[in-house]
């Protein structure tokens, strides 16, 4: 008993307030940009876990890096804070610093991206999933995903390759932002299995693709959104270059993805153009509640790509019309490409004609004709777009943590406005 009780008193002296208790750490602190710091990046430096660099209007001419955990950098005013590349940086803000977040700011500019979200940590490696911009697969186990980040009412246009781009990431949001003039996509999500990562709310237009998902499975959500006006709206699917192949388990829901043959754009790297949905070599994927039309070499694609063939896709309740060709499967079943299914799609038209009357699974093969694209102009070229939405008083300011809450691809409403953002 007196032993006991010796061991209390000794648990009670400890937790008290001798010379070796550890202070409790400061709370969040607000970094202004100037007025206390001169710079963003000086500023992101100084910035601990969960503080917020607070950006003024004004134009800066800097290439931002948050390596820290849970930075939030936020612009004081969407449209007039901007961080501008010149054409002559990479990139605008790369982000590594796992729960950190981008928001109501504008980039511009840049030669490879305007914002990356990446757990690739070697700065060589950071382009276009590689260096100098180049394609290379990734190492998953040397570069685990960063987990946790936001981009929110950011605006991006006329950057080299993607306008926000997340590569190797995990437990994402990226929503009510714009992409327009990018020479490859407006928006990227690639690399991530699962992904858990939700894509609403946007609009990309005038860009090469309007949003690219290659290698982006269980978990990736793209919600309420809106692709118009770029060559091709959006391309998911699976390719060698990046690891994790083949894609798997997304979910495309309650998007509009509308008159995607816009020659005032990039050229698109593969020749695309006329197409609003394109699915290469993915698998499992639902796409359900789009509105689709105006696109006029085809409204929804699935297909085989990069030796993969495409496989147990579910494609319902989607309104294709007015479009080239509204429905199209190329896949081959005898290659692989079984388990397809189109079902109670409004549509005009379709190859083949099984894809129309809701066959399930797709057993036959269709075939859409080759579009002429027409030439390009350079990303330098696009016009910048005019202001946008900022985000509303009090929103924000804090770090991403926890998971991302997805949607309910069945409670994902139909829009009926093909010039809205559903979500926004």
């Amino acid at each position: 008993m007196l032993l006991a009780a010796t061991v209390l008193i000794s648990l009670a002296g400890a937790s008290g307030c001798g010379s070796g208790e550890r202070a409790a750490p400061p709370p969040p602190a607000v970094i202004r940009v100037p007025e206390d710091v001169p710079t963003i990046q000086k500023a992101v430096d100084r910035a601990r876990p969960d503080d917020r660099v607070l950006v003024a209007p004004g134009v800066y001419r800097e290439s931002v890096r948050i390596t820290h955990e849970r930075v939030v950098l936020q612009g004081a005013d969407r449209n007039t804070v901007i961080i501008d590349g010149e054409f002559r940086r990479g990139d605008g803000v790369v982000v590594t610093g796992a729960g950190s977040v981008v928001e109501n700011l504008t980039v511009r500019n840049n030669l490879f991206n305007g914002v990356l979200f990446t757990g690739i940590t070697d700065p060589n490696f950071q382009g276009r999933g590689g260096s100098s911009g180049e394609y290379q697969a990734m190492d998953t186990t040397k570069f685990p995903a960063m987990r946790g980040f936001r981009a929110s009412y950011v605006t991006a246009h006329n950057n080299g390759l993607y306008g926000i781009y997340a590569f190797d990431t995990r437990d994402g949001l990226i929503e009510h932002s714009y992409a327009s003039g990018h020479a490859d996509s407006g928006f990227y999500v690639g690399q991530c299995d699962p992904c858990d990562t939700l894509v609403r709310g946007n609009l990309a237009e005038h860009n090469a693709i309007g949003a690219e998902f290659t290698n982006s499975s269980a978990g990736l959500q793209v919600v309420g959104n809106r692709f118009s006006a770029n060559r091709v709206g959006v391309s998911m699917g699976s390719d060698t270059l990046e690891a994790l192949a083949p894609q798997h388990g997304a979910v495309f829901a309650g998007n509009v993805v509308t008159d995607n043959a816009d020659a005032g754009t990039p050229e698109q790297a593969d020749g695309g153009f006329g197409i609003g949905l394109g699915i290469g070599g993915g698998v499992a994927n639902t796409v359900t509640n789009n509105l689709v039309t105006g696109n006029p070499t085809a409204g929804v694609i699935v297909t085989t790509a990069n030796g993969f063939a495409p496989a147990d896709n579910r494609l319902s309740g989607n309104t294709v019309t007015g479009n080239g060709v509204d429905l199209a499967f190329t896949g081959h079943p005898e290659a692989g490409a079984t388990g397809n299914c189109f079902t109670g799609n409004t549509a005009g038209t379709s190859a083949p004609a099984d894809a129309l009357v809701g066959t399930c699974p797709l057993a036959t093969a269709g075939s859409v004709g080759p579009a002429t694209a027409p030439p390009g102009i350079s990303f330098h070229d696009v016009p910048a777009p005019g202001p946008q939405a900022a985000a509303p008083v009090g929103f924000g300011g804090t770090a991403m943590t926890g998971s991302v809450v997805l949607a309910d691809p069945a409670k994902t409403p139909l829009p009926t406005d093909p010039k809205a953002v559903p979500q926004r």
